[in-house]
């Protein structure tokens, strides 16, 4: 399969897996859903030969940072569905992201932290986080988060990560998100750490 044929298998599997997601989140954002969303999403990334390596690399000579391919989004930021490729000994803070957001793993490690808050949220500039417990995105195994959700992520493994984000809308939209610091600091998550979307290899 040449590389027009696979952008054109991509985009119709894409937009298939998406119309799908469309029907489930129509019946409600709930933990069951977004487990139905996630089967859907691990189908699509089951097909490995969609996501070439050579077309969405990681950031050269083992950079840290990442690069986000846009696959596709509505009209106006909904569902909103990337590829993110990052080399390993990355991580982020602790974040929110106010919108629904389910990964699943073309190829490579993640490793998630998810957090509860033991303050009331009543605060804007500072929190009290714990971890509650940690999933490990792999070929085959993915993760749920609620918009209210807090996690950080950790790429481990010896190879670059190759994963499917899906989120209920576009990030650059979500204007709301904070990241929550272990020392007690909440920040703008998009205003201090948002990079700009990558574009995939030609």
């Amino acid at each position: 399969m040449n590389i027009h044929d696979t952008k054109a298998a991509r985009t119709a599997h894409v937009a298939t897996a998406i119309e799908q997601i469309r029907a489930i989140e129509a019946e409600g954002v709930t933990p069951d859903n977004l487990a139905r969303i996630r089967d859907v999403l691990m189908g699509l990334a089951a097909q490995e030969h969609l996501f070439p390596s050579a077309e969405f690399p990681p950031p050269a000579n083992g950079e840290k940072g990442l690069n986000r391919y846009p696959l596709q989004q509505d009209a106006d930021g909904r569902f909103a569905l990337y590829l993110n490729a990052l080399n390993p000994g990355n991580e982020t803070k602790p974040h929110d992201h106010t919108t629904w957001a389910v990964v699943v793993a073309v190829d490579g490690q993640e490793l998630n932290r998810v957090y509860r808050r033991l303050d009331d949220g009543s605060d804007p500039e500072h929190c009290e986080v714990v971890e509650d417990h940690q999933v490990m995105i792999e070929p085959g195994r993915g993760i749920c988060l609620m918009p209210d959700a807090i996690h950080s992520i950790h790429t481990t493994g010896p190879v670059p990560t190759r994963h499917l984000h899906m989120y209920g809308l576009a990030l650059d939209m979500l204007d709301e998100r904070k990241a929550y610091g272990l020392d007690g600091v909440i920040i703008p998550c998009n205003k201090n750490f948002m990079k700009p979307s990558a574009t995939a290899k030609a």
